[in-house]
């Protein structure tokens, strides 16, 4: 059977899903950044950054959202938006944060990661912020070319540490005033 992203569900995450949100969250990112780094980084960043205590305490958080992409009964998704104060920095009262849109590599191509883009700008209209913003590591060039499809320009740089090691992420931001 062919699937299409009209197969594909974005559900808002509870505080009750805290294991299935640990699990594609720890499965995606090392998918995602496994090969460009060391195996004793990756696994001091999942233990910290993808433990039930920080997720619980992301999840708690007011202005923080998180949301699943579903395909059938998998979660092969999810993406993570921040506001106010949530914001992992800029916290500009009318910009909203992509934190992370991560998806199984097998869905990639899928249209998943389009959609959770589409809740993350259909939330900020919601919220009424003038500007989209995220980081996205400099050597992840799927992703850059993911976000200048949608609009988004580079404005900035800042360094991201993975476990002992400093990269250097683009800063990306979209005006979504007036659309």
């Amino acid at each position: 059977m062919n699937k299409n992203s009209t197969d594909i569900k974005i559900l808002k995450v509870k505080m009750t899903d805290i294991d299935l949100l640990q699990s594609i969250g720890q499965k995606t990112f090392a998918e995602t950044f496994s090969e460009g780094n060391t195996a004793a980084n990756m696994a001091k960043y999942l233990a910290e950054k993808f433990s039930k205590e920080t997720l619980l305490a992301e999840l708690s958080n007011q202005g923080s959202e998180f949301y699943f992409a579903q395909q059938d009964d998998s979660m092969i998704g999810y993406l993570k938006i921040n506001s106010e104060q949530a914001q992992t920095e800029l916290q500009h009262e009318h910009a909203l944060e992509i934190e992370r849109i991560y998806v199984l590599q097998e869905f990639h191509g899928k249209k998943a990661g389009q959609l959770l883009y589409e809740k993350a700008l259909e939330v900020a209209k919601l919220k009424n912020v003038q500007f989209i913003w995220l980081g996205v590591w400099e050597e992840n060039l799927r992703a850059i070319s993911f976000y200048k499809k949608n609009g988004f320009i580079p404005f900035d740089k800042h360094i991201f540490r993975l476990g002992d090691d400093e990269q250097t992420d683009i800063m990306m931001k979209k005006n979504i005033v007036n659309q």
